[in-house]
């Protein structure tokens, strides 16, 4: 009895569409990563060559360079491909540096984290 016949080949390389164009790839943590996709397996383990990590914090956008860039498929929410003719971005995002949005990244976490510390502290009053 034989597992995989000719027909299903097609079934498990679904990525193969993909391969040396330009994808965008979400990760579970929420990271977002584009690159070109070159090699990929069953599992979608995937291989980014010119990879860069897009980090978008309000109307403030920067993309960080990684190079080549292995990603375990466990951690593959969604693989999508990137449409290189159309304008990726609405025009009133901003590009900045790599400190400036790190720097925006840790506003957010704060603001983040004193709102559920606010929370927690009004638990008491039954709002419902």
């Amino acid at each position: 009895m034989s597992w995989a016949g000719p027909e299903d080949i097609y079934l498990s390389t679904s990525l193969a569409s993909y391969l040396d164009r330009k994808i965008l790839v979400l990760l579970r943590d929420g990271r977002k990563l584009m690159g070109t996709l070159r090699s990929f397996d069953q599992f979608a383990n995937a291989v980014l060559e010119g990879a860069c990590e897009r980090v978008i914090v309000g109307e403030q956008y920067c993309d960080i360079p990684l190079g080549l860039y292995v990603i375990r498929g466990e951690n593959v929410v969604l693989i999508g491909d990137l449409d290189t003719e159309r304008e990726e971005l609405p025009p009133n995002m901003i590009r900045v540096s790599e400190t400036e949005i790190k720097r925006a990244q840790k506003v957010e976490r704060e603001a983040s984290e004193l709102r559920g510390t606010m929370r927690k502290r009004m638990e008491f009053l039954d709002f419902d």
